[in-house]
């Protein structure tokens, strides 16, 4: 995807564009979780008129890049090694790695801990573990909460089709076929998150695109959706820290 900026002061916003079909019908702005900048605009724009539509916004642009890169600051690398705290379902748990040889290697949730049981405790054998563990979660969760919310989006009739994939700047999306796509990671949120995101989602499966009509379609199945998504966008740095 081509790459464009617009000037701030000193300093330069980079952004990509996505031109979208009617009845998307303006200009929306996106700061992903990485930092990238995405523009989704109604086709037959021009990039003048996308680039003013950015500049119109750079400083709310700029101040989510700088709040992004100072909670990057206070996240540190992972090791996978006891003691560590890692998130599921918006909780910390501490990680209690335990060698034993011979043993199936498995992961459980017991007592407020994530204990890992394995022959091997390499890095890259727990990491490996834990995210399997989390995948295996994810399923169980986010089919509760596609059946929860569905009827909200006027889905009642059938559970649309759903798969999981990791995703390095999205927590979910919808294809043009109508499947839907959410990121295992995802399940490290609290399930108010978890809503929001596959509640999005599903709309996309009636509007797909962010125009007025499924801005409404979201604003009326789930009224306090930009709080739950200022909660996610504020955890980003978290959990997707592997």
């Amino acid at each position: 995807m081509a790459q464009y900026s617009v000037a701030y002061g000193d300093e330069r916003i980079r952004f990509s564009v996505r031109f979208l079909p009617r009845p998307q019908r303006r200009v929306a702005i996106h700061v992903m979780p990485d930092g990238a900048v995405q523009v989704d605009a109604p086709e037959g724009a021009t990039l003048p008129e996308v680039k003013g539509a950015v500049r119109q916004r750079a400083g709310w642009v700029w101040q989510q890049l700088q709040a992004q890169r100072e909670r990057k600051l206070h996240v540190l690398p992972r090791e996978y090694v006891s003691g560590e705290t890692h998130f599921y379902l918006g909780r910390r748990h501490m990680l209690k790695v335990q060698l034993a040889k011979g043993e199936t290697s498995r992961v459980r949730l017991w007592r407020g801990r994530l204990e890992i049981t394995t022959s091997k405790r390499d890095a890259a054998t727990v990491r490996r573990l834990l995210e399997s563990w989390y995948r295996e979660r994810a399923w169980d969760v986010f089919a509760r909460v596609i059946a929860d919310v569905a009827p909200y989006v006027g889905l009642r009739r059938a559970v649309p089709p759903w798969r999981l994939l990791t995703m390095r700047t999205q927590w979910g999306s919808c294809s043009p076929g109508g499947e839907v796509l959410l990121n295992p990671h995802l399940v490290k949120a609290p399930r108010a998150c978890i809503e929001y995101v596959v509640t999005h989602e599903l709309c996309h499966l009636k509007e797909h695109n962010h125009s007025e009509r499924f801005y409404h379609l979201l604003e009326r199945a789930l009224p306090d959706w930009t709080a739950r998504k200022v909660e996610l966008d504020n955890l980003a740095e978290l959990l997707l820290n592997r």
